[in-house]
Formats: structure tokens, sequence, C-alpha cells
């Protein structure tokens, strides 16, 4: 199903210049928060586990989905350039596939890395917080990848969708309302990483049996969905 050639070049495309500086604004952010908070506060585990959780998982995680989720096919169906690789004998999941694999790699990096590193330089690892929001950026990176590269499948305004969904479903609705928080990608990925925290450090609206389930449903459904929805493209209907 892994298709290199393919690989490659949506590698090439995610990180070219102009992107890639784009998916380094919000990680060094971070850093830079985590920076000045632990020069003013001291270690804190109640603010360390505040500033992933409000910032990074809240935030920057989803944003960095959306660009890499919408950036690994949005851009070549929206200018018909999709059409050169549907021309080629590669399966059309196989395609859905390796962009997919590739969006998940790309989010990881820009999202796990830099939560982890700022977990260290906020507590140290205290309290178990840096690994296990590093965990919630491993686990939400895989789901909100699917999601937003269904969207640039289906959709011409994926990235202004993604926005959308990522900071008023994921941020506002998600922080305020308690019915919208059972569906979030962000309680699901918090049930995960709760296990691993100290007691108290991080909770979820959301038991881990339900978010796993719901995880790997959501995953699994919008990667279906898009092969499905890339079958449905003709050359002809792409000139």
């Amino acid at each position: 199903m892994y298709h290199p050639t393919v690989a490659r070049l949506t590698y090439r495309a995610l990180l070219g210049r102009r992107r890639a500086a784009v998916l380094l604004i919000l990680p060094a952010l971070l850093i830079l928060i985590a920076m000045a908070v632990r020069a003013f506060n001291g270690v804190d585990d109640q603010i360390a586990s505040d500033v992933l959780g409000g910032f990074a998982l809240a935030t920057m995680i989803p944003l960095i989905g959306v660009i890499a989720g919408t950036g690994a096919i949005g851009p070549e169906i929206d200018d018909g350039s999709i059409v050169y690789l549907l021309a080629k004998p590669v399966t059309r999941p196989s395609i859905i596939f390796t962009k997919l694999i590739v969006a998940i790699s790309v989010t990881m990096v820009f999202s796990a890395v830099p939560t982890f590193i700022a977990g260290m330089i906020l507590n140290g690892n205290g309290q178990q917080i840096a690994v296990s929001y590093t965990i919630a950026a491993l686990v939400a990176s895989i789901a909100y990848s699917a999601l937003f590269l269904l969207l640039g499948t289906v959709s011409r305004h994926a990235v202004v969708i993604g926005l959308v969904y990522a900071l008023v479903w994921e941020t506002l609705f998600g922080s305020l309302v308690a019915g919208a928080r059972t569906l979030s990608v962000q309680q699901w990925s918090l049930a995960v990483a709760e296990k691993t925290s100290g007691e108290g450090m991080i909770a979820s609206d959301v038991g881990l049996p339900a978010a796993v389930v719901l995880l790997v449903g959501v995953t699994v459904a919008a990667t279906w969905y898009a092969g499905r929805k890339l079958r449905t493209l003709t050359l002809a209907g792409e000139e």
C-alpha cells in the first residue's frame, strides 16, 4: 500500500521552504513560552500541565494537523496536478494511505517533539507530564491527519474548514461546552495520556475504552472515505 515515490513527492510538497517555515512557527512559540514560564515561575507541575494542555494540545497540534493533512493532497486537487499522479499505475487507496503516513509523520515530528522539549523545560518531566502530553500529541497526530486529509480530498475550502474545526470546535467549544468534549480529538488523546501522568495532572471527559474506539474509528473511517472519494475522480473530470 505504501508507495515510496508518492511519499517522496508529498514530503517535498509539505516540507518546502515556505510550508516548513509555517510549520516551525508554532513549535518555536511553544518552546519560547515554556522558557519564559520556567524563568518567571520556576518548576510548577500544574502550570506545566496548563501550558501543554492549553497551547500545545488544544491549539498547536490541531493547527499543524491542518497544515500537514490538507497540504498532503489538497493543493494537488486544487491545481489539477493530481491528474498526473492518477495517470500512473498506482492504486488510489495506495495514494491516500501513503499521503496519510506522510501527514502523520510530519504532524508527529512538528508536534510531539516540541511538546516533549517544552515539557522538559517546564518541569523536567515531573509527574510524567512531558511524556504524557507527548503521548497525547502522538495519538492526536494520527486522528487529525486522517480527518484533515479527508477534508483536503472532499473540499476546496479544506484549510478554512480545518481552521474552524481546530480553533472553534476543539479550542472554544471543547473547552466550554461539556457535550462537545466527547466529540473532540483533544479529549480522546487526553484519555490515553491520562493513564501515564501523575494523579490529577491530566483529566479527560472521555473514558479510555471509548476514546480508543473513537480514535481508531475516526481514523479508519476518514481514511476509507478519502480513498473512496479519490476513486470517484476521473481523469476526464480533472482536465
